[in-house]
């Protein structure tokens, strides 16, 4: 690879790592602040290094490893840097069973928001679909079986990958469900600092998953993927100490979080069926995506404070003339 799409693939996953996150931040924010000084660092450190060593460090080496067998665990690392003509035609064999895994699964995440999720409407049409929440099991349903359909004919390892995608989703959606019911609990008082760190690192290598199978619409080098989903972690994790509450302020971060998945869940479909996809369209996206519901938000968020603003001074004015 060149050094610009290297860097464009790194800034792509970095972004994607941090605005898919957002809500795994809100959640250590206030949980954080509950627990005392002590306990908050020995998290931020080793919670860190947790994070991005362990749950984003073995996942997307693992699921390589998975989806290639015959590579071994140091040519499922290094696999996309080897020049070997065999290992080349292993990785791009097994490649789409991995792109339509992780296909289906950000496809499944993004309809569930779509549908269900409480959500800002940042765009048209968001207030009509979320009022048919009944649709989505529908839905998703009816995709499943479209993607399973067409991937038989193609290849039925394909069209398994599909299914482990569905079924990876509503597994970790289930974890997700669980963690905001015991985040209630863990906000009442006598929950001890231990049980709230034990909780934390769960919730985090719950939402991880996302941001990891989203990442291989952007390359299948786990060493970038490492790089990338890594200096996001980093980031976000300064954010929840530093700035939590600027960030919730914008709004729409979200929409454009599930907009980027939805975008990407669609490339790793179509790149699994065989469509040629090129590689600057994921970060490419990514960043035109997130930037429209970012400037959507600091406007919004901008014209709101603005008329407090102009209360306050009339306000100081007013004393003075008093």
């Amino acid at each position: 690879m060149d050094f610009l799409p290297i860097l464009l693939t790194i800034g792509g996953l970095t972004l994607f790592e941090i605005i898919t996150s957002v809500d795994n931040a809100v959640i250590n924010a206030e949980v954080l602040s509950t627990m005392q000084e002590k306990a908050r660092k020995w998290f931020l450190f080793w919670g860190l290094l947790f994070a991005v060593f362990i749950i984003r460090g073995l996942l997307p080496w693992a699921i390589v490893w998975a989806s290639v067998p015959s590579l071994g665990p140091i040519g499922a690392l290094t696999a996309t840097f080897s020049s070997d003509p065999r290992v080349i035609e292993a990785v791009e064999a097994s490649a789409p069973v991995l792109l339509m895994g992780g296909g289906t699964f950000l496809l499944f995440l993004f309809f569930h928001w779509l549908f269900i999720e409480p959500k800002a409407y940042g765009l048209k049409g968001e207030r009509f679909f979320h009022k048919q929440s009944v649709w989505f099991y529908a839905v998703v349903s009816i995709m499943l079986t479209a993607i399973v359909w067409y991937a038989l004919k193609e290849n039925p390892f394909i069209a398994f990958g599909a299914v482990v995608g569905s079924t990876a989703f509503f597994i970790t959606h289930g974890f997700k469900q669980n963690a905001e019911q015991e985040e209630k609990r863990l906000m009442q008082k006598g929950r001890s600092d231990l049980s709230k760190i034990f909780y934390l690192e769960v919730i985090d290598a719950t939402f991880s998953i996302d941001g990891v199978l989203g990442a291989f619409a952007f390359t299948l080098s786990v060493p970038l993927i490492l790089l990338g989903n890594g200096i996001g972690a980093v980031v976000l994790r300064q954010l929840t100490v530093s700035n939590i509450d600027r960030i919730k302020r914008y709004k729409y971060l979200k929409n454009g979080a599930m907009y980027s998945i939805l975008v990407l869940g669609a490339i790793m479909v179509f790149d699994g069926f065989g469509f040629h996809i090129p590689q600057w369209l994921s970060p490419i996206s990514t960043f035109g995506i997130v930037g429209y519901f970012f400037l959507k938000s600091h406007r919004e968020a901008g014209l709101k404070l603005a008329p407090v603003v102009a209360q306050g001074s009339a306000n100081r004015s007013s004393k003075k003339r008093g």
